[in-house]
C-alpha cells in the first residue's frame, strides 16, 4: 500500500537558514539532494542576500522554492511561542511570500509553495485562528499558493476554506507521539539522530504510509512530501542516504509543485 496517492514523494528541506555573516544551513550542499528548498524569508533567519543567492542555485538545481514562514523571531530563530494578532499574522505572511518571490523570480523560477516555520508551524497544527490568519495571508499574494503541513492539522483546514491546495508532510527525523503528532523539540528523543534509523523511517512513510510512534504504536502517515531537516549535523550526508535509500525502496523522488 503506497503512503501517498502518486507513487512519488518530494524531499524538502530548511534552507537559507542564515544572517549577516551567520550561516547554519549548508545550502548549495543540500540543494544537489533535495526537490524542494523551504526557504527562510527574514523572519527567523535569512536576508536579501541569502534569499536571493538561495533563489539563484534552487533555479539551477531544479529545485522548487517554497516560503518558510514564520514569526519574527530572529533572537529565537523563530521557536518561541508568540501570540500575534490575526491581522497582523497575516500581513506578515503575505511579506514574506512577497519578499522571496522577488527574488525566485529574478532567478528564473517562482515561489511554488509555503511551509510555515517552527513555533507557527506547531501553533497551526491546533490553533484554528492563527491557521486562519496564515492562509489568509497566502491568499493575499494572490498566487494560489499550497500550504504544506501536518495531515488533520488547523492549517490544511484553513487552506481548503481559503481555496487553497493542502500538501500533507511528514518527517524523517523527528519523533512522533501516538496521535500523529511531532514530539516537542524541548523533550528528550524529539530528534531522531541514527542515519539508519531515519532512512528505514523514510521508506516506511513514502511506501508503506506508516511511522512507529516514540511509545512504539504504529501510526498511518500519507505524506506527499517528506522532511530532513537542514540545521542538523551531518545534514547533507543524511538526506543522501534517505535519496538513496527510498530510489532503492522504488520510490520515485520529484517535487510536488
Amino acid at each position: 500500500m503506497s503512503g501517498n496517492d502518486t507513487g512519488a514523494i518530494d524531499l524538502n528541506a530548511d534552507l537559507g537558514e542564515g544572517f549577516g555573516r551567520w550561516h547554519l544551513t549548508d545550502d548549495a550542499a543540500l540543494l544537489a539532494v533535495v526537490t524542494s528548498a523551504n526557504v527562510a524569508c527574514g523572519y527567523h533567519a535569512g536576508d536579501a542576500p541569502t534569499m536571493r543567492r538561495v533563489c539563484a542555485l534552487a533555479a539551477e538545481h531544479g529545485v522548487a522554492v517554497g516560503a518558510h514562514v514564520a514569526y519574527r523571531d530572529l533572537a529565537g530563530f523563530g521557536r518561541r511561542a508568540m501570540d500575534v494578532p490575526p491581522g497582523e499574522l497575516a500581513a506578515e505572511t503575505a511579506y514574506q511570500i512577497g519578499a522571496l518571490e522577488v527574488f525566485a523570480r529574478a532567478a528564473g523560477t517562482r515561489v511554488r509553495y509555503v511551509k510555515p516555520h517552527g513555533a507557527l508551524y506547531n501553533r497551526t497544527v491546533r490553533d484554528e485562528e492563527q491557521a486562519a490568519a496564515v492562509a489568509e495571508g497566502v491568499a493575499l499574494t494572490g498566487l494560489g499558493l499550497p500550504l504544506l503541513g501536518l495531515p488533520g492539522s488547523r492549517l490544511h483546514e484553513a487552506a481548503r476554506r481559503a481555496g487553497l491546495p493542502a500538501v500533507a508532510e511528514a518527517f524523517a527525523d523527528r519523533a512522533y507521539t501516538a496521535g500523529g503528532t511531532l514530539v516537542p523539540r524541548r523533550e528528550e528523543g524529539a530528534v531522531v539522530s541514527d542515519p539508519g534509523q531515519v532512512v528505514r523511517r523514510s521508506v516506511g512513510i513514502a511506501r508503506d504510509g506508516r511511522v512507529t510512534a516514540r511509545d512504539g504504536s504504529t501510526v498511518r502517515v500519507r505524506a506527499r512530501s517528506l522532511c530532513v531537516h537542514g540545521d542538523t549535523a551531518g545534514a547533507r550526508d543524511l538526506a543522501v542516504r534517505v535519496r538513496d535509500g527510498l530510489r532503492a525502496a522504488g520510490v520515485r523522488l520529484e517535487p510536488f509543485a
